[in-house]
């Protein structure tokens, strides 16, 4: 399958090398030069993915990303300055999926972006899954319990949907940090504390006591189904 990505970057020279790597591994690229032509282009081609530039003319960055993460969840990688960690905080903070510090290798944003699109690639998985009153469609990227849709955001529904798809199988926290944020994350293992919690919370009868994703002491986590 082909994949189209936006790469929204005002440096003529970074534009040139990561189309022509993009291209290489069979992506066809819309490139946009300012925040403005990067959000036109957004709505017009919609894109499977979105590469952005953090400090463009116009508009930033930043304020398109939270803008695609108000509407639908495209992939979305920021492209960062040294020193700009204030931004690349606030980017992980709405939901963006990974973010890659300047200068960087052309080959290194090729394979963060393969690595974000397999996440969201759900081809040849089964794309709906049940437990007891729960349903959770990985196309829709929707939860529902009894009926009801729940609200879950990027990040929950992406480590609910991991832990289900690996049932029974126990994961630390800093396996599934750097499994779902990326391996240079700088927050600490209490990020996932947050997350389990508020799952819990959304998912479980009784979150106390939880049924489906269990605690394993001294390890970190696993989802299990109840079969009786």
């Amino acid at each position: 399958m082909s994949y189209t990505i936006l790469l929204a970057e005002d440096d003529e020279n970074i534009i040139d090398v990561c189309k022509r790597y993009l291209e290489r591994e069979k992506y066809s690229v819309v490139v946009a030069r300012d925040g403005q032509e990067a959000t036109d282009k957004w709505k017009e081609s919609k894109p499977d993915a979105v590469i952005l530039d953090i400090m463009m003319p116009v508009k930033s960055g930043l304020d398109l990303a939270e803008e695609i993460r108000f509407e639908e969840e495209t992939p979305v990688i920021l492209l960062t300055a040294l020193g700009q960690e204030k931004d690349r905080l606030a980017g992980l903070s709405i939901g963006v999926d990974d973010y890659i510090t300047k200068p960087f290798s052309p080959r290194e944003l090729v394979l963060r972006l393969k690595n974000v699109m397999r996440r969201y690639d759900l081809h040849g998985k089964d794309q709906v899954q049940q437990f007891g009153s729960v349903t959770i469609d990985a196309t829709k990227r929707a939860v529902w319990k009894a009926d009801q849709l729940i609200e879950t955001t990027a990040k929950e529904f992406d480590l609910l949907w991991f832990l289900v798809q690996h049932e029974a199988q126990v994961f630390s926290r800093s396996h599934l940090l750097e499994r779902l944020w990326g391996f240079d994350y700088e927050g600490d293992t209490n990020t996932i504390n947050v997350h389990i919690r508020k799952l819990r919370e959304k998912i479980e009868e009784d979150p106390a006591k939880p049924v489906y994703i269990k605690t394993v002491w001294g390890i970190g986590y696993k989802f299990e189904r109840q079969t009786s």
